[in-house]
Parts: structure tokens; sequence; C-alpha cells
């Protein structure tokens, strides 16, 4: 029985560039040890994609009034027809190496309920992996070579017990939104929320958004809106891997995150919340982050 159920809902196959990642990536996952993935969706190439690498494909996933995936859908189909105890969403160009299986192992000896994410380290990618032998380790100079962590905002995956997130709203895949209100939830059930950033490398690769409307990114598109609204509103999206309440340290030992001044200010802007609950969403998070309202106020000018 495989340790882990990756289950995914890649974009169509019919860009390029966008082909070729999620080809690179669905193949990492498939030279894992203890895993197991799961294709969901009909969208043009995918059911090609997961006959070349011998994976499971579920077309019948509910989507949303555009055809897109929702989320709600994706976790109980993976849920169904997982062999495994743990299962991971994760975005379709995410590349993974074997430190991610033994970060999931790890994760599991030590808590029963929890939530593993980590910041992603973005690369550009142009052509197809060999996945030769040594491939890890070029892959790795690469990745050390462009030194661009992502920053805490936004996971491209979460890996948790196949009994946690038992119920979930109708969210949108690939929009804003619903991986915030994961971490949310995570916390509001007193789940362990583990940061495995030091432990192990996920590799992001690089692509533009021709995919969506006039190709800009998806934090104005209405169905981002529609997550917000699902989640609970604008306080319940906030949440970040800064909020995470262990982190995956040396040895594979779970301890306290190290006090930084992101991690500060977060902390400073929950307890202002609490207190201040009847304020307006935003004004806590004007007081905390002064720069932030600088940027508003500047972009406001700029448009008059």
């Amino acid at each position: 029985m495989p340790l882990i159920t990756l289950f995914s809902a890649p974009k169509p196959f019919n860009n390029p560039h966008i082909a070729l990642i999620q080809r690179n990536a669905i193949h990492s996952w498939t030279l894992l040890p203890d895993v197991e993935v799961i294709l969901l969706g009909e969208e043009e190439g995918l059911a090609e994609a997961a006959l070349k690498f011998g994976v499971m494909h579920i077309p019948q996933v509910e989507c949303n009034a555009g055809g897109i995936p929702l989320i709600s859908s994706m976790f109980q189909l993976a849920r169904e027809n997982s062999s495994s105890d743990l299962l991971c969403i994760i975005n379709a160009d995410m590349i993974l190496m074997p430190d991610f299986v033994e970060a999931a192992r790890r994760s599991g000896f030590q808590r029963d309920q929890f939530v593993l994410l980590s910041q992603r380290w973005d690369l550009d990618i142009s052509e197809s992996i060999e996945f030769t032998e040594g491939w890890q380790e070029r892959l790795r100079s690469s990745v050390l070579s462009q030194n661009n962590l992502h920053r805490p905002a936004g996971s491209d995956f979460f890996l948790f017990p196949k009994f946690c997130y038992q119920h979930i709203p109708d969210f949108t895949i690939g929009r804003a939104g619903w991986d915030n209100w994961m971490i949310y939830k995570a916390c509001r059930e007193g789940w362990a929320v583990i940061d495995g950033t030091s432990s192990l490398m996920i590799v992001h690769q690089n692509h533009d958004y021709s995919h969506l409307p006039g190709g800009q990114a998806h934090y104005n598109h209405p169905d981002t809106n529609e997550n917000i609204r699902l989640a609970g509103g604008h306080a319940h999206i906030r949440y970040t891997i800064l909020d995470s309440t262990h982190r995956l340290a040396e040895g594979g030992k779970l301890a306290r995150p190290q006090m930084t001044a992101l991690r500060f200010t977060r902390k400073l802007e929950l307890f202002l919340r609490k207190i201040f609950f009847f304020l307006p969403e935003n004004v806590v998070e004007n007081i905390v982050r002064p720069k932030r309202w600088k940027k508003r106020i500047q972009k406001i000018f700029q448009q008059r």
C-alpha cells in the first residue's frame, strides 16, 4: 500500500510550454517511492498523459459554470479512490524529489492531525527534464543558481491524513483564496501546520498566465471573488506559511518556528484582529503593514 496519494487537476496540454512543464512534474511524481498519482478532469491531453505515465485518471470531476474543477469534488474523488493514508493535493507544475516523501513520513510519525506545506523554489525551465541518473543533483544545482525562493504567501501543495479536511467548500481550483483557507482551517481545528521549507525542495516551473482571460494572474478573477466568499471573507484568506505552528527541523524533528520580523508582524495582526473584531477587515492590516497601506495610497493617486 502506498504512503501518499498525490492528486491534481492539470491545465489543458494544448499550450506547448504548459504541456512540457506538466509532463516534467508528473514524471517526477511517478519516480517517488511509496506514492500513487491521480489526475482529475477532462482537459485536452490529460487522458493521454495519464496513459503515458501509467497513473490513474478520473475525468468525472465536478466543475463550476466555467468548466473549472471544484476543490470539493477533487477531495472527494481522491479520498474515494486512494489506497493510502496520506493525501496530497498539488499543482501540476511542481517537481518533487524523494525528500518530499521523507518529510511526509516524518510528519506522520509525530502528529496524527497535521498539514504539511512549504515554500517553493521558482525555476525557469524551457525543455524536458532528462530523468536519468543524477537528475536530482542537476536540478538542485540549477535551482540554487537561480536562487528564487518564493515568498511565504501562496502554497502549491497540501499533504494531510485522509480523515482531515472532510468538508471543503466548492472552491474553484487555479484561483486565489482556497489555499489560504486550507491553512486557516487547520489552525482553527488545532492541527499542526508544518512548514517543511528547510527540509525539502519543491520546484515550481515558471509559466505565464495565457490560459486565463487577458493573460492576467487570477487575483482579480470573478472565481477568486467567489472563493473569498466561500472562505468566509478576506480575514480567512490572509493565512500563509507564516501561520505555521511547527517546522520540520534538522533530523526530521518538529520544532517551533523561528521568530522573524514577518512572523512577529503576522502574530501582532492576528492578536489585534481578536481585540478589534468590530473593525473592517482591512483596517488592522493597514495598521500592522504600513508599507502595504502606503502602496495602496500611491496606487489611488496614480489612477486619478
